[in-house]
């Protein structure tokens, strides 16, 4: 049920109004200029750091764009640079990357309050009657008085324990350049996903892709590694060590295999040298993998000859070279396929 077909277009504004106004703190009351001014901060700069955290400036100068938490941020974000706490040319990268990060889990947010939102207007409107509008507007404003605390309670948990895993990690690498790292990179990707879009509805395609990613977060961070993103049918990851990138692979393979209903997956490892940049991954060792991956059969996990050689003596797993591949970018990559050894298969 569309709120927008049962309530006046006036209504939706003041409701919008009202929700805006409990998000952002406060009215809307300054335009670019003042807001620049009251923050101590030169306009130019200002917008640039407001652009790349993903938000659009009006383009009439005069519109009150800005709150009073606006200025504050933008204050409090210029020190934190000024201080050295951050680059001066890292700073819009850092922003850019917070600004895609958090746009996504807004999406996913208000996709969760328009849900209570539809539940509530189906509950008012069950007797086929006027809708209640201030039973309406009040369910609003209970719902984002309750659940912007807790969500905002949530995501500082969760990033705070993020940030321990990842201090843990690098916990030997102190005083170090640790944008230079030499890692394991991982795809996996599930065969077939395209056609099979065409062929499912779309509530079992979030079925779906729920299950994939819950089975690969699981297997990636029980195994020792970290995701580094996933898009739709594929899922990137990383480890510091070569035998828990190995058993990361098969693990997922024999997770894959557990669940028949669900699309076979291909899985590419390479070893090397990457650049780390705001959580993602750059360098051949990504290209290579992401090669691998594309190569792969259906079931099965190619690794190239770095990370093969890291494995040579690892009894868990079993190593067989392939044909060198000829895929976009290399001519001839040397591959190998890795499989269960005698000592996984022992244990």
């Amino acid at each position: 049920m569309e709120l927008s077909e049962h309530l006046d277009p006036s209504v939706l504004d003041v409701i919008q109004s009202e929700v805006e106004q409990t998000l952002l703190g406060g009215p809307r009351r300054y335009t670019r200029e003042q807001v620049a001014e009251l923050a101590g901060v030169p306009l130019e700069r200002a917008q640039r750091l407001w652009v790349s955290m993903g938000f659009a400036i009006d383009a009439d100068p005069d519109a009150a764009m800005f709150t009073d938490a606006d200025a504050a941020a933008l204050r409090g974000l210029v020190g934190f640079v000024d201080s050295g706490a951050l680059a001066p040319d890292a700073a819009v990268a850092a922003t850019r990357a917070l600004g895609q990060s958090m746009s996504r889990l807004a999406e996913w947010q208000v996709a969760v309050l328009n849900s209570h939102l539809a539940d509530e207007l189906a509950a008012t409107h069950r007797d086929g009657g006027a809708v209640d509008e201030q039973a309406l507007r009040d369910a609003v404003g209970a719902l984002t008085s309750d659940l912007l605390p807790a969500v905002e309670a949530l995501q500082s948990y969760v990033w705070r324990r993020h940030l321990a895993a990842a201090t843990s990690r690098r916990s030997g690498n102190v005083g170090e350049n640790t944008t230079h790292r030499t890692l394991v990179v991982g795809f996996a990707d599930m065969v077939g996903y395209t056609s099979l879009t065409r062929r499912i509805r779309v509530d079992e395609l979030s079925s779906l892709l729920e299950d994939f990613e819950s089975q690969t977060t699981s297997v990636i961070t029980q195994g020792g590694g970290w995701v580094i993103k996933t898009v739709g049918d594929e899922v990137m990851f990383a480890a510091e060590h070569a035998s828990d990138a190995a058993r990361i692979a098969l693990g997922l393979q024999e997770a894959a295999h557990a669940h028949p209903e669900q699309p076979d997956l291909r899985v590419g490892l390479a070893l090397g040298p990457v650049l780390v940049r705001f959580g993602d991954l750059f360098g051949e060792a990504v290209n290579i993998a992401a090669r691998l991956t594309s190569a792969a059969r259906p079931g099965t996990v190619l690794v190239d000859a770095e990370l093969s050689a890291a494995l040579v003596d690892d009894s868990d797993v079993h190593l067989r070279s392939l044909r060198p591949l000829r895929v976009r970018g290399y001519s001839r990559l040397r591959a190998f396929a890795l499989r269960p050894g005698r000592g996984r298969d022992a244990s």
